[in-house]
């Protein structure tokens, strides 16, 4: 890929950008110099990339934000309006050649997260955001590979979409090879098809592979993560891509079923993702991310493929305000086609927080719930808009029209008890008086990272709600602000298990900005809510409802396969005792009511199941 980059601020105009100074810049990148810049264009120069064997050469460029024009050898070669959606370019190289890329901010209401003071303006630079490659190519050659995957009454069949270009006539066959991936001496199965094209066109050739006794795609915790990698071949050139055999359903209650098996979520919503914050997923024991109105790079989609973390990943549209239905439409199908051949992807999200019922907090006194019940009453949100742009994502993918607070009869709520309102224990009102109690996408605490003071000129407060932390928490000092955060994102996260939610997402993994909603900082130290929150989300746990002086229930959830059985200790003050508990697959039961004496400071529970054993430790 070229290395040398240089980038500019340019006013909008009409035809390939030149401006008077260009500056270094890294590609891909965000360059903080033109952070708040609404036009940014980005020039290299690179010479001829082919080798002796090579004819031609393609340009791939990908994650242009938000809109972009590509200009080769001074000619418009593509234009891109989508993230997510890859430009490919394939061109004859001369000896020297000249790439400038214009890239701008949104135009309309699709430019998700990144166009919201959520993110920092710094990371919202309309640029090359994932990465850039110029390749040497034989004549003809294979363009790209798009999968799909669809079980069957015999197995299951890959549909295969393979784009081919030639500068000459063609009448050909390509071989396409399929074989379990990482499979490096099986040879696979093995099919063909008829490919035809003009000169100089762009021709795809579309052929279903069948593949018989399939080995499928598993979220962690509920099988392996198998995949297949299918190879297209044309004369002397290659393609490869993988994928993976997995289906997804919707139940009743809104949570996902995966190849027939009800998976019990425990998710994490991203607000910029990278690579590291799967790892990050895991280590919360998150068995899915929700993209939060943001795309996904394919790093990061396969990053999820390897670690079985499911994704359901958002359109770019939040925060009230009309929107193009057409528009949204076109983008919910693309989205689905360009990340398809992911067995990760399950599920899309359209329209997100639609209103701003809670823009400054309310408490937990009874006029509090009067001002709050006031402000559902007259929020004002019509759905019917996300819900034709819902129509148009394919039926084998989970949908959740709308992702909002209570008042907009969301499919998913957004609920921040302890934040917006009230505190852990008002949740239970809310969601009952509601009917909110099936899928919450979203629900948290903004908190501080060590050594971050708000009050310091430099402080950049994307993601991070000031006046909600204040009223809250009462205090800048970093300790006491984690500590909220932590003890309301368990609260939550363990009430929610409790109750039998069927999906269940925190906000956020990290930070965006230098303070927010994430476990984790801005640069991935884990702030106090991390070691909660993977507490809270063991997959087989023992929890302590309502926990305080009196009788209270121990309640051991079971998100694994398979039942499980195992003996709840617990201790409290001088009083302790155990039981023998058996939990079925995706099961709550309740092991023990226990009573816990005024003269108590804490209640340790364990759960032993054969050699494993977890704790849960609640201060009082």
């Amino acid at each position: 890929m070229p290395t040398e980059w240089s980038g500019a601020a340019v006013d909008p105009g009409g035809g390939k950008p030149e401006p008077r100074d260009w500056q270094d810049v890294d590609v891909p990148g965000r360059p903080a110099a033109f952070a708040g810049e609404d036009r940014v264009a980005y020039r290299t120069v690179f010479d001829d990339p082919r080798d002796t064997d090579d004819a031609l050469a393609l340009l791939e460029l990908r994650g242009l934000y938000a809109n972009a024009e590509v200009w080769l050898n001074d000619e418009l070669v593509a234009e891109s309006d989508a993230v997510f959606d890859p430009v490919r370019v394939p061109f004859e190289p001369d000896e020297e050649n000249e790439l400038v890329v214009e890239c701008w901010a949104p135009e309309d209401r699709f430019g998700g997260i990144h166009d919201t003071d959520r993110i920092p303006a710094s990371e919202s630079v309309p640029g090359i955001w994932w990465g850039v490659d110029v390749t040497g190519q034989p004549d003809p050659f294979v363009v790209d590979v798009e999968l799909s995957s669809r079980r069957t009454g015999d197995g299951a069949t890959i549909d295969a979409a393979v784009e081919v270009y030639s500068s000459e006539p063609l009448d050909d066959r390509l071989t396409l090879t399929t074989k379990p991936a990482g499979d490096r001496r099986g040879r696979g199965m093995m099919d063909r098809a008829s490919v035809s094209a003009a000169a100089g066109e762009r021709a795809v050739a579309e052929h279903a592979i069948e593949v018989r006794d399939p080995s499928l795609w598993w979220p962690r915790g509920m099988g392996a993560q198998h995949r297949y990698e299918v190879r297209a071949k044309l004369d002397g050139a290659v393609r490869t891509e993988t994928t993976g055999i997995a289906t997804v359903e919707q139940t009743d209650e809104g949570g996902l079923r995966v190849n027939g098996e009800d998976v019990p979520v425990r998710g994490v919503a991203l607000q910029d993702a990278s690579v590291e914050d799967a790892e990050r997923a895991v280590e919360v024991n998150a068995n899915l991310v929700r993209a939060h109105a943001h795309a996904l790079s394919e790093e990061v989609y396969e990053a999820c493929d390897e670690a079985g973390l499911l994704v359901w990943q958002d359109l770019p549209l939040t925060g009230p305000g009309v929107f193009d239905i057409a528009r949204g439409q076109e983008l919910a199908g693309r989205l689905a086609r360009t990340y398809a051949h992911h067995p990760s992807l399950a599920a899309v999200g359209i329209h997100d927080e639609p209103t701003e019922t809670f823009v400054s907090r309310v408490g937990s006194g009874m006029l509090d719930r009067l001002r709050f019940r006031w402000r559902v009453w007259r929020s004002d949100y019509d759905r019917g808009a996300a819900e034709e742009v819902a129509d148009a994502v394919p039926d084998e993918l989970a949908v959740f029209p709308v992702v909002g607070e209570p008042g907009t009869d969301p499919d998913a709520a957004a609920l921040y008890p302890g934040w917006d309102y009230g505190g852990v224990a008002d949740l239970d009102w809310v969601t009952e008086r509601y009917d909110l109690g099936g899928v919450v996408g979203e629900f948290g605490a903004g908190s501080l990272p060590d050594g971050v003071d708000p009050t310091d000129e430099g402080f950049d407060a994307a993601g991070f709600d000031a006046g909600k932390h204040d009223a809250a928490v009462g205090s800048d000092d970093a300790e006491a602000s984690q500590a909220y955060q932590a003890e309301l994102v368990r609260g939550v996260a363990e009430r929610l298990r409790t109750d039998d939610a069927p999906v269940v997402v925190a906000n956020a993994l990290r930070d965006a900005g230098d303070a927010g909603m994430g476990v984790y900082a801005r640069d991935g130290t884990p702030k106090d809510a991390a070691d909660s929150l993977t507490t809270a989300f063991e997959p087989v746990q023992a929890f302590l409802v309502g926990a305080s002086p009196g009788e209270c229930d121990v309640v051991v959830a079971n998100d694994a396969p398979e039942s499980v059985s195992g003996r709840v200790s617990w201790t409290a003050g001088d009083e302790s005792g155990e039981v023998d508990v058996t939990v079925g697959a995706g099961e709550r039961v309740v092991a023990e009511t226990v009573s816990v004496p005024k003269s108590a400071s804490s209640v340790d529970l364990t759960l032993a199941v054969g050699d494993a054993s977890v704790d849960n430790t609640y201060r009082l």
